[in-house]
This record gives structure tokens, C-alpha cells and sequence, in this order.
């Protein structure tokens, strides 16, 4: 594995480095009950973002993929929801396997990551938890230790929902609170990505060749929806869906993280439906 570092940190060492993610979590809430007096209900679980930068060429990403699909689809940790992003670099392109769904903003967003963590380069697998810690994206000791630490941080409560859709069009309501107060001289971002999961390729090059490889949490769209000012944030985004995406598979997730530590204050995510879009 630190052999994919060295191999691939001058061939993408000219991509320019951009975006910059965000994430929010939940706080408890309150309800009215039939009498009209006030009920506290149970505090939303905290949501970790557990980011994987990844590729189809890489010989060793498969069982990293297959980690994150795990930690997405049946959430290990107790008390935590996991809120998972499969991003998929481009930098193996060359090599003769090109992924359908891999990036150059990927590559640049985990170059972005490199600095702010302060590493010589970067590599695949690699998982990045709430973006602070990362490791190796197989090692699920790591995962587990790292998911439960990030846990205990404070966490901005994030709302996500569908407001109204046209044909491949959904717009969402998004609303942040409680947002932590930013790192000195930094600045926090919301972001919006679309998942994918269920997601299938038939690998006919490179060092997979041959293989079927199954991926959840695809990032199929990731975008700025604002800069955090304060404690709250409020947005209506209007997020395009591709017709070649499976809606009933697809999902939205919000958080808002620091531009430069690349520390995440808070996330949540929710799937769309047929009916949603």
C-alpha cells in the first residue's frame, strides 16, 4: 500500500485543490403530547462522516470497499450513525481500468485532506473519519476506534428534507443549529453530496481484472450549498439527479466542515424515493 503512495503523489501532485466539506449533527428534541405538555424525546444519535477514497484499479481497495459498505448498511458502532461516502479517485484511470464513477474532484478534495492532516501524500485505500483521522481503509479496528472517538465531539444538529422535485430535479430544505464555533482564522462549509449504492462493475482491466466488484455510497455529486455565518444555516438547494441513477439506491447527505483543519462539525443524511423525486 505505501507503494500506491509513492507511485501515484507526482502524477497527481499538479491537480489543484478545492472543495471543502462540512458536516452537522442532531441535538435532542421536543414533542407535545395529547394533553398539550411537553415530552422530551430521545436525542438523535451523533453522525460520524466516514469517508473512503477509492478506486477500481487498486488491487487493494476491495476489502476497503466492502468495510464501508458494511459500516453504511448495518451501522457497527452502538450509539452512532455512520454516514458513509465512497469517493473514487482518478488517478488509477491510467493504468488501463477507467472507473465509471470516478473523479479528478476526488483526487483534488483528498490531496485538500494530505495538507490539512499534515501527511506527505496520499494513497487508496484510505478512510478519512469525520476529517481527522485517517488510515488505512481496510483496517476495521481503526474504523471502529475512530468512528466511536469522533462520536464524543460536538456536533451541530442538521435537518435534511425534500421539499419538492420535477424530473431529475429534487429540491431539499436543509437547516443547521447549534452549529461549533470554528477552529481561529477558519472558516466552515455546507456541503451536499448525492450517494448511490447497489452499484456494480464488471472490472475487465487493471489489477481487479476479472472481478465483480459491488460499491455503497457511491458519491455521484458533491457541491457547496453555502458558507456557515454564526450558529445556524438555512438552504433550499435544487440538486440535479442523473435519469441513469437509481433513485430507490440514491441518497443526500449534508454536513459542514472547516475549509482549512477539514474538521467535521455535524452531518445527516437521508434516502430518496420514487415518490420523493
Amino acid at each position: 500500500m505505501n507503494s500506491n503512495r509513492s507511485r501515484f503523489l507526482a502524477a497527481a501532485a499538479s491537480l489543484v485543490v478545492v472543495l471543502m466539506p462540512l458536516v452537522l449533527e442532531p441535538s435532542a428534541s421536543t414533542a407535545q403530547t395529547e394533553t398539550g405538555g411537553p415530552t422530551t424525546t430521545a436525542a438523535p444519535l451523533p453522525a460520524v462522516l466516514v469517508e473512503l477514497f477509492t478506486s477500481e484499479g487498486c488491487a487493494t481497495c476491495p476489502p476497503a470497499d466492502k468495510l464501508l459498505s458494511d459500516l453504511d448498511q448495518n451501522q457497527r458502532v452502538p450509539g452512532v450513525q455512520v454516514i458513509a461516502l465512497s469517493e473514487h479517485v482518478d488517478y488509477w484511470n491510467r493504468l488501463g481500468w477507467k472507473v465509471p464513477f470516478s473523479s479528478a474532484e476526488f483526487s483534488q478534495r483528498q490531496i485538500a485532506y494530505a495538507k490539512a492532516l499534515g501527511i506527505e501524500d496520499f494513497y487508496t485505500p484510505q478512510m478519512i473519519v469525520d476529517g481527522r483521522t485517517e488510515f488505512i481503509g481496510s483496517n476495521r479496528a481503526n474504523a471502529l476506534e475512530a468512528i466511536a472517538t469522533a462520536a464524543r465531539s460536538p456536533k451541530a444538529y442538521v435537518s435534511v428534507a425534500a421539499k419538492s422535485s420535477a424530473p431529475n430535479s429534487i429540491t431539499l430544505t436543509v437547516q443547521l443549529e447549534n452549529i461549533p464555533d470554528a477552529s481561529r482564522r477558519d472558516k466552515a462549509e455546507v456541503m451536499l453530496a448525492v450517494t448511490e449504492s447497489g452499484l456494480l462493475s464488471k472490472v475487465s482491466r487493471g489489477e481487479n481484472s476479472g472481478r465483480e466488484l459491488s460499491h455503497s455510497a457511491v458519491t455521484r455529486r458533491l457541491v457547496s450549498i453555502g458558507a456557515v455565518d454564526g450558529k445556524t444555516f438555512r438552504a433550499e438547494p435544487t440538486v440535479r439527479l442523473d435519469p441513469a441513477w437509481k433513485v430507490q439506491n440514491s441518497g443526500v447527505v449534508v454536513f459542514v466542515q472547516e475549509r482549512t483543519s477539514r474538521r467535521v462539525l455535524g452531518a445527516a443524511s437521508i434516502k430518496l424515493t420514487r415518490e420523493s423525486v
